[in-house]
């Protein structure tokens, strides 16, 4: 066996279809478009979403609530939850950037913290937003916070 001589399996490979060559080829005549419509024509384009008539699904499905296109989501942690993380990933600073090598968090995640649960770890933490009893329990601790 010679790199040249290399070839794919019996039946791996298909032929291509050629479309519109002639009867002979098995695709001539409306070459697979089937018989007429719009889709049958030549520089036929439909637009996203067009179902023919049909009432689209975007239209068919109903709308309920609202949805603020200026909502600002956070990735939330607890106190709780703190401690366990500073001694599973041994953290010695809360940032958005050693909780992303750690895979906590996404690059672009936004940090809330949220004060459910007991802290005992003095640290500095470097957060987008913090709630007051959050704060308060923090400096308790003897720990500071920065807002980015």
């Amino acid at each position: 066996m010679q790199l040249h001589s290399l070839k794919p399996a019996d039946g791996a490979t298909h032929k291509t279809k050629r479309i519109g060559r002639g009867e002979g080829s098995g695709h001539g005549g409306t070459a697979t478009k089937g018989t007429k419509g719009q889709q049958a024509r030549t520089g036929a384009k439909t637009k996203i979403g067009h179902e023919g008539g049909q009432m689209p699904i975007q239209r068919r499905m109903p709308k309920r609530g609202f949805f603020s296109p200026n909502r600002v989501e956070y990735k939330v942690f607890n106190l709780g939850q703190l401690d366990f993380l500073i001694e599973k990933y041994n953290i010695t600073e809360f940032t958005p950037d050693i909780l992303y090598v750690n895979g906590l968090v996404n690059r672009t995640d936004l940090i809330k913290i949220l004060g459910n649960g007991e802290i005992k770890a003095k640290l500095t933490f470097k957060v987008n937003a913090v709630s007051a009893k959050a704060k308060e329990a923090i400096e308790a601790a003897g720990g500071k916070i920065e807002l980015v």
